[in-house]
């Protein structure tokens, strides 16, 4: 795999855990762990940890060989 397919790849994981997260904030659907309810707060860290790394995996993508 070259570096050009991972950062691509995993540019493509991140956004669509990115997509994912702002639809359960829209959409106000409920996230349970083992019992537990998830608070929004948690998916609004991940939502931006998400967009960074999907943004920086496209960014590399353009510079790796």
């Amino acid at each position: 795999m070259t570096q050009k397919t991972f950062f691509c790849l995993s540019g493509v994981v991140f956004s669509l855990v990115f997509v994912l997260h702002v639809l359960r904030l829209v959409l106000k659907w409920d996230a349970v762990i083992g019992g537990w309810n998830v608070p929004n707060w948690v998916s609004i860290i991940a939502l931006i940890l998400s967009g960074t790394l999907a943004y920086f995996a496209f960014k590399f993508k353009k510079t790796a060989y």
